[in-house]
């Protein structure tokens, strides 16, 4: 069932509906569970990972991220949390914004599921993106413009986590993220609990993603105006949005 959030009227109230933002996302069903799932070509689609506002402070929230963009003549077109975070919203793992690193890759361990090895990256170079485990990351060395941790990884070079059971009793909402064998981008979010495994089997099976990565579970948050979706419950950390300028505008 879809949140009914409060910033939505005002959200749809200067966002326009591009065709291709509404056309990119759709419902999907997959052992019996529904998704939201959202597909964007990196050659052609602006995708970028946010984090800090214009005030140097973590946008926390889709809200202030869109009044950002709109100051730099850009519309938000899609949006989702970009992976965990500590208690003042900085990334607990790797993050890279416009090629700068903001925060290095963690190789730890500890608890909790960033530290369900293997934990993987999500990246953006010029029009490519990509998802890799932690290591086979570092050994790649991309070189990102724009780069997120997380983890667990759900599907790694077509294999599911190990770790996952079929059986298993955790069911929460989940959201993550894909490329698939074209090379595009699949950003998914659970629309009911679902346990790990059949998340993962998701992208593998349905979405053609060899790779996948989980980005986070109770804060899972969505931007998607053509699914009437403008989640603001959770605050957040890194941000994963797609946008298109404004035709026109002049600062």
């Amino acid at each position: 069932m879809f949140r009914s959030l409060c910033i939505g009227l005002a959200m749809a109230a200067f966002l326009p509906f591009a065709d291709s933002a509404v056309a990119a996302c759709r419902r999907v069903t997959h052992l019996t569970q529904d998704y939201a799932v959202c597909g964007f070509d990196p050659a052609t689609s602006d995708i970028r990972i946010h984090h800090r506002g214009r005030d140097g402070l973590p946008y926390g929230g889709f809200e202030n991220l869109a009044r950002d963009l709109r100051q730099e003549g850009e519309y938000l077109e899609f949006a989702m949390n970009g992976g965990m975070y500590e208690s003042d919203l900085t990334s607990v793992g790797l993050l890279v914004t416009d090629g700068v690193e903001r925060k290095p890759i963690d190789r730890g361990h500890s608890w909790g599921n960033f530290y369900l090895k293997p934990n993987g990256v999500f990246f953006l170079k010029g029009d490519r993106a990509g998802v890799l485990e932690t290591e086979a990351y570092m050994d790649a060395d991309p070189h990102p413009d724009f780069a997120t941790q997380s983890g667990p990884m759900l599907v790694i070079d077509g294999a599911l986590h190990p770790a996952f059971l079929p059986q298993s009793d955790s069911l929460q909402i989940r959201n993550g993220v894909g490329v698939d064998s074209a090379g595009k981008v699949a950003f998914v979010i659970s629309l009911e609990p679902v346990r790990f495994h059949d998340f993962a089997t998701l992208f593998r099976d349905q979405l053609d993603c060899a790779n996948a990565l989980f980005l986070d579970g109770s804060i899972s948050s969505l931007f998607a105006p053509g699914l009437d979706r403008y989640d603001s419950i959770h605050p957040m950390g890194a941000i994963i949005a797609v946008t298109r300028k404004m035709p026109g505008f002049q600062k």
